[in-house]
């Protein structure tokens, strides 16, 4: 078995659309300049209201991947 050390981040995805939009916003963008990501944790979900309907997701989320040797 091998030892590995992994790292966390919190990242805040928005969206339109969804909480599950927001994720996939924030995922997409990490994956773009991190390598080797494994999962992640929903922290806190918040919008925002406009004339009595949601207007806009946010989603802070923590994103866990294995530190390269």
């Amino acid at each position: 078995m091998k030892n590995h050390v992994y790292k966390l981040i919190e990242l805040t995805g928005t969206s339109s659309t969804s909480i599950e939009h927001a994720v996939e916003t924030a995922i997409k963008r990490a994956n773009q300049t991190i390598k080797h990501l494994g999962w992640f944790q929903v922290i806190e979900t918040r919008g925002n209201i406009t004339k009595g309907k949601i207007d806009h997701w946010q989603v802070t989320i923590k994103v866990g991947f294995t530190v390269e040797k």
